[in-house]
C-alpha cells in the first residue's frame, strides 16, 4: 500500500500536467473551419479599459470600500430604513425637494463658472419658483412648468477648465470619487453651507439638517454593496464612476 501511494500520486500529477497542457495548447482547426469575422487585437491588454485607470491608492481604496460596505450594512441602511418606516411618503418627498432646492445654489454657481448661461438661468428660475411658490422648496413646482433640474458641481467645473480627474479615490462613507472630485465636493459643501446659513438656524439645527440630508441622500441611492454578485465589483464600479464623470464633464 505504501508503495502504491507514490505511484498513484505520480500518475495523478502526470494526468493533471497533460490536461493543463491540452487546455493551454492552441487547437488545430479543420479545413472546413470558418475564420473569425471580427479582427482580434494583437494585444488584448490594449482593449482593457481598466488598464488606463490611475489607481495608485488601490490598497487603501479597497480597504475603504470594505469599510464603507460594512458601515452601510450595519449603520447607515438601518437608519435609513427606520427613517422611511416612521416618515410618511409625502414628508420624505418634501424633505428631498427641500434639499434639492438648496442644491440649486452650487449648481447655479458652477454653471456660471462653466459659462453655461442657459443652465444657470434655468437653475436660477427653478430656485426662485420653488423657494417662493414651492414654500421654501418643499414642493417642486418648477419641473411641471418646464424648468428641469440640472446637476453641476465644482469637480465638473475643474474638469471643464482642463483639470484631469487625477487618481481614483474611495472616500469614507461617500464612496467613489477622484482627487479632483474630492476637492470639488469640499468646495460645493462650502457653497451649500452658505445657503444653509441664510436660513438663520442655530448650530445644532444645522447639524440635524446635515444628518437629515445624509439620510435623504442615501435613501435616494439604490446601490447596495456586494449585491452585484461579481468578484470584480470594485473594478466595475471604478470604471463606471470615472466614465460617468467623463460624460458629465464633456456635456
Amino acid at each position: 500500500m505504501k508503495k502504491f501511494q507514490p505511484t498513484c500520486q505520480l500518475l495523478l500529477v502526470t494526468v493533471f500536467a497533460l490536461l493543463v497542457s491540452a487546455c493551454s495548447s492552441k487547437p488545430e482547426l479543420g479545413d472546413d473551419a470558418i475564420p473569425p469575422t471580427v479582427a482580434l487585437p494583437k494585444d488584448t491588454n490594449e482593449e482593457n479599459l481598466n488598464n488606463d485607470i490611475l489607481d495608485p491608492f488601490e490598497g487603501f481604496n479597497r480597504r475603504m470600500y470594505y469599510f464603507n460596505a460594512k458601515a452601510d450594512e450595519h449603520v447607515i441602511l438601518p437608519v435609513v430604513k427606520g427613517y422611511q418606516a416612521v416618515t410618511p411618503d409625502f414628508v420624505e418627498k418634501g424633505v428631498s425637494n427641500f434639499f434639492n432646492n438648496l442644491g440649486e445654489v452650487p449648481t447655479f454657481i458652477n454653471s456660471v463658472l462653466q459659462l453655461k448661461i442657459g443652465i444657470a438661468a434655468e437653475t436660477f428660475g427653478r430656485f426662485a419658483v420653488n423657494t417662493t411658490i414651492g414654500l421654501a422648496g418643499l414642493f417642486d413646482v418648477a419641473t411641471p412648468i418646464g424648468l428641469e433640474e440640472q446637476q453641476e458641481d465644482f469637480g465638473q467645473t475643474l474638469g471643464y477648465w482642463g483639470v484631469s480627474s487625477g487618481p481614483y479615490l474611495v472616500l469614507p462613507l461617500m464612496g467613489p470619487s477622484s482627487l479632483r472630485d474630492a476637492v470639488g465636493a469640499s468646495i460645493d459643501m462650502v457653497a451649500f453651507s452658505a445657503a444653509v446659513d441664510e436660513l438663520g438656524m442655530k448650530s445644532e439645527e444645522e447639524a440635524f439638517l446635515s444628518l437629515l440630508r445624509g439620510i435623504d441622500t442615501r435613501a435616494s441611492i439604490p446601490f447596495r454593496y456586494y449585491a452585484s454578485g461579481s468578484a470584480f465589483e470594485y473594478e466595475k464600479l471604478r470604471l463606471l464612476y470615472l466614465k460617468y464623470r467623463e460624460l458629465q464633464v464633456a456635456r
